[in-house]
C-alpha cells in the first residue's frame, strides 16, 4: 500500500474506532470511505482531519462547507441542532476525527 493509503486507511480505522464508542456498529463503509476519500489532498494536515466540537467558527465551516454543501440542507437551525448534537455526543473523544464526526452528522439529518 502507498504511503497515501496507509494514511487513509488510518484515518478510516480511527474514525471507525471513534464512530464505535459513539455506539454506531453497523457502518456503512461506501459512505465512510467517501468522507475519508474526501480528505486525500489534506491527509498530511492533521487539524484538517479533525474537528473542533467546542470552536463555533469549526462548526459553522462543517455547516457551510460540509450539511450545505455535500448534503444539501439549507435549513441553518437544523444544520447546527445537528452538528450540536454530534458535538455533545463525541465530547468525551479528544481528538475528534472528521470522517467520523461528518458520518454522525449525516445520521443526524437522515
Amino acid at each position: 500500500m502507498s504511503e497515501l493509503g496507509d494514511k487513509l486507511a488510518k484515518l478510516k480505522a480511527t474514525a471507525v474506532k471513534q464512530l464505535n464508542e459513539c455506539g454506531v456498529s453497523n457502518i456503512n463503509d461506501a459512505q465512510l470511505d467517501d468522507y475519508v476519500n474526501s480528505l486525500k489532498s489534506m491527509v498530511d494536515n492533521k487539524d484538517a482531519t479533525l474537528v473542533s466540537g467546542q470552536d463555533p467558527s469549526e462548526l459553522e465551516t462543517v455547516r457551510k462547507n460540509f450539511v450545505e454543501k455535500k448534503l444539501g440542507v439549507s435549513d441553518n437551525d437544523k444544520a447546527m441542532a445537528a452538528i450540536n448534537s454530534v458535538a455533545s455526543k463525541m465530547s468525551g473523544i479528544r481528538m475528534k476525527s472528521r470522517p467520523a464526526f461528518y458520518y454522525l452528522v449525516q445520521q443526524e439529518l437522515s
